[in-house]
């Protein structure tokens, strides 16, 4: 593996658990509505699977593995968007205050969506 690669491997774990802790720390700035402890648990999960899932996808071991890893890991960013627009169209909270989250999340689902792309199966 040339060191651009691992580099680049590297640095989207770390993007990647970064997004999942930011969740985190946003989760605890929710109300304590029953309403948002059910929407934060399930963002929750979703955004700490991105990490997850990648990091799995990055000790796969065939290309079909990395491929269904990458994947699990796209449906995860996706779930997490569509938490956090619930969370925001709801009037949990504001979009000034999960726009960054949308923004990573976002561009997360983009690279995995073009990495799923150039893998073989």
């Amino acid at each position: 593996m040339n060191t651009e690669r691992k580099e680049f491997i590297e640095q989207f774990q770390n993007r990647t658990k970064k997004l999942a802790i930011d969740v985190i720390l946003f989760s605890k700035l929710l109300p304590k509505t029953e309403e948002a402890t059910i929407m934060k648990r399930q963002l929750l999960r979703s955004a700490t699977s991105v990490a997850a899932n990648y990091r799995a996808a990055c000790r796969a071991r065939s290309s079909a593995e990395f491929h269904s890893k990458i994947s699990i890991v796209i449906e995860e960013a996706d779930e997490t968007l569509f938490w956090l627009e619930l969370l925001e169209e709801s009037g949990t909270t504001s979009r000034e205050t999960a726009s960054h989250l949308m923004k990573e999340a976002t561009e997360i689902l983009s690279v995995m969506a073009k990495a799923r792309k150039n893998t073989t199966r």
